[in-house]
């Protein structure tokens, strides 16, 4: 692939600095000046310490990435919600798994997006996850089509910049219409659960109260960190474990998974500085809680 930037300062700037200042990694242009790709500049190839001058386009040719050979390809069909050369937005259900594991290593999301990348033809067959689900975590995921892709919002993600929101059914009747929940979470010894821990990593949940019943509310959560089941561990702790929560404590009775979707996300495409924004529906199996069904 092949992208084109052009400097509008007025200043001069080495190809590297200006590079590194539209988000490009340290490591993606060292791979690129290693063989991995190309710098062009007035027709001409040059190296990240030359200078751009003024108003110049620089263009960067990159060799697609080496195809991950241990991830094999599974053509079973993939919700998309949104797609150009540079990302997918894809709309999982639950009990889909992310990545291969173990248990599964032939149908995850990733063996599908790598099977329909390979249907669509597509020379980039190492596709990069932005954000990601647990596997009975419903809703979108953002996928980098590519290594520019990913190098180039990693800012967005190491800043907490990319706004995922969330709906989850909580046990009880919270009674707050609108707060944050900030205790740190950590890893629980020889467990796949985490836990609400004194040393463990800074966390931020804000929620809203939606809706309210006898026996659970609807909450609107919004991210602020993204720790490992940041939002199970965080109701969990405060007495409000999600509906169908099994890990957590959470009543199995009105749903048989977490009662966790991911219905919005929002980022700044780093390619043209649009604000790229989705939403998909809640699921099914969620709605009819919601409805007493």
């Amino acid at each position: 692939m092949k992208y084109t930037w052009t400097n509008q300062q007025n200043d001069p700037v080495k190809i590297k600095k200006f590079l590194q200042n539209i988000g490009m990694g340290h490591r993606l242009i060292a791979d690129i000046k290693h063989g991995d790709g190309s710098f062009i500049a007035n027709d001409r190839v040059v190296q990240p310490t030359d200078v751009l001058p003024p108003h110049n386009q620089i263009t960067v040719i990159i060799n697609p990435e080496k195809e991950d050979e241990t991830v094999a390809a599974s053509h079973r069909p993939i919700d998309i919600v949104f797609e150009n050369d540079q990302w997918l937005v894809i709309n999982k259900p639950a009990g889909l798994t992310s990545i291969p594991g173990p248990t599964n290593r032939l149908d995850t999301l990733l063996n599908r997006i790598k099977g329909y990348l390979i249907d669509q033809g597509s020379k980039d067959l190492r596709p990069h996850f932005i954000s990601r689900l647990d596997r009975f975590t419903s809703g979108l995921v953002l996928v980098a089509k590519n290594r520019l892709a990913q190098s180039l919002i990693a800012n967005q993600v190491e800043q907490h910049l990319i706004d995922k929101q969330y709906w989850a059914i909580v046990s009880g009747q919270v009674s707050e219409e609108h707060g944050f929940l900030s205790q740190p979470i950590g890893r629980v010894a020889d467990s796949p659960r985490r836990a609400v821990m004194n040393n463990g990593q800074s966390a931020k949940t804000e929620y809203w109260r939606e809706q309210v019943n006898d026996s659970w509310t609807l909450v609107r959560v919004k991210l602020h960190t993204g720790r490992t089941h940041q939002i199970r561990v965080h109701f969990s702790n405060i007495g409000h474990p999600l509906l169908g929560d099994q890990l957590y404590e959470g009543p199995l009775e009105l749903i048989s998974r977490q009662a966790l979707h991911t219905y919005h996300l929002e980022f700044v495409d780093p390619f043209d500085q649009q604000t790229r924004m989705f939403e998909a529906a809640i699921p099914e199996d969620m709605k009819n809680v919601l409805d007493g069904k």
